[in-house]
């Protein structure tokens, strides 16, 4: 689909969740900076949109620091959808959806989600021309597209690349992405670091993931804690909400070394931009780390890093991904940790986290908020 128009409009569909979203914007990236004059939006779960916008702001004023990606978002509430499918203001909601989504007037619609729920949300738009992949994750979303792409990359990231590619006609390749830049989190964070990491030598553990399976044994967590505690490093918890059972349990086996930092999206990029290593599973905080390019240590299981792997790890940013050899990729929901998963050691994650801050030459300390790139 070869395009030129000046005012060519495109709408990206991957509503969630966090670590989903951020795989898609290399690609956006790429198609923005590639055609700086077209119009972008994004359908997105509005839980997630401080990754496009700074919270409340919604100015108008297309790619500023407050809002740099896209031109605008529209928030589409499936989750909400789901827990009162029947009810009048569900039906409200998706009308109002609709409308929104159709007087954008698309001259293209790009589901990079694979969806059911996601595909529906694509065709409501009534785009020019609505494109996914040939065989997405729910293989019943392939009839509502228009036009299918087949995908071949491993990385999922390098995959929204040659989906989005295909649908305007042109090769794109990842691309460095910007996050708004949220003043009032980065003076939050300042502020924070000035208390709890005053030499600029922090790491951030994401102990939590989408389910138990990807998730290392929070005991372990709290040993490596105290390990890099002793190691000269102040550890911080990322936590989604001020109670949370795991980030609790954590930081009391860290015997003293680990401090819980709740934290909105906003200010959870704040912290990662300044963070000297951020260590986790297949998560969504492990995949905002390596948007911003900063060290990680990633503890898979059950998931494949060759396909959601931290991306630019070894070529733009310095870390290390752990996996047994005998973890399975599996995508089942389970509880229980992933037996694979369970083989690794503390031991081998503190030795790669020292390797990985040694490689890191420009840990220096975290960058202050007008060191920020606008």
């Amino acid at each position: 689909m070869a395009v030129n128009e000046q005012t060519f409009r495109v709408l990206i569909v991957r509503t969630g969740a966090m670590g989903d979203v951020l795989h898609a914007m290399p690609a956006v990236a790429a198609l923005r900076k590639l055609h700086p004059e077209w119009e972008i939006a994004w359908a997105i779960e509005p839980q997630w949109s401080e990754l496009l916008e700074v919270a409340g702001e919604s100015t108008g004023s297309f790619r500023s620091p407050k809002m740099p990606l896209v031109d605008r978002w529209h928030g589409v509430r499936t989750r909400e959808w789901k827990r009162r499918p029947v009810s009048g203001a569900t039906f409200a909601d998706v009308m109002s959806l609709r409308r929104n989504l159709r007087a954008g007037r698309f001259d293209l619609c790009v589901d990079m989600q694979g969806l059911i729920r996601s595909a529906v949300v694509g065709r409501m738009a009534g785009a020019g021309q609505f494109v996914g992949r040939e065989e997405p994750r729910e293989r019943l979303a392939r009839m509502f597209y228009e036009q299918r792409v087949p995908v071949t990359a491993a990385h999922v990231v390098e995959q929204g690349c040659e989906l989005l590619g295909s649908a305007v006609g042109e090769a794109l390749r990842p691309t460095s992405v910007a996050l708004p830049v949220d003043d009032a989190a980065e003076t939050w964070c300042d502020e924070l670091l000035s208390r709890a990491a005053p030499d600029g030598r922090f790491v951030v553990i994401a102990p939590t993931a989408g389910w138990g399976a990807k998730e290392w044994p929070v005991e372990r967590y709290g040993a490596l804690a105290a390990a890099l505690g002793r190691a000269g490093y102040a550890v911080l918890v990322n936590a989604s909400a001020p109670e949370n059972a795991t980030v609790d349990a954590l930081v009391r086996s860290s015997k003293g070394s680990a401090v819980a930092i709740p934290s909105s999206i906003g200010q959870m990029i704040a912290l990662m931009r300044r963070a000297s290593l951020v260590i986790a599973g297949d998560t969504g905080p492990l995949h905002l780390a390596a948007v911003v390019e900063r060290p990680v240590v990633a503890i898979f299981g059950p998931t494949d890093p060759a396909r959601t792997g931290p991306y630019g790890v070894g070529t733009m940013i310095p870390g290390r991904v752990l996996r047994d050899p005998s973890s399975v990729t599996d995508h089942t929901r389970r509880t229980p940790p992933d037996q694979g998963l369970l083989k690794i050691e503390v031991d081998e994650v503190l030795d790669a986290c020292l390797a990985v801050l040694k490689q890191d030459l420009g840990e220096t300390g975290w960058v202050g908020k007008d060191e920020v790139q606008r």
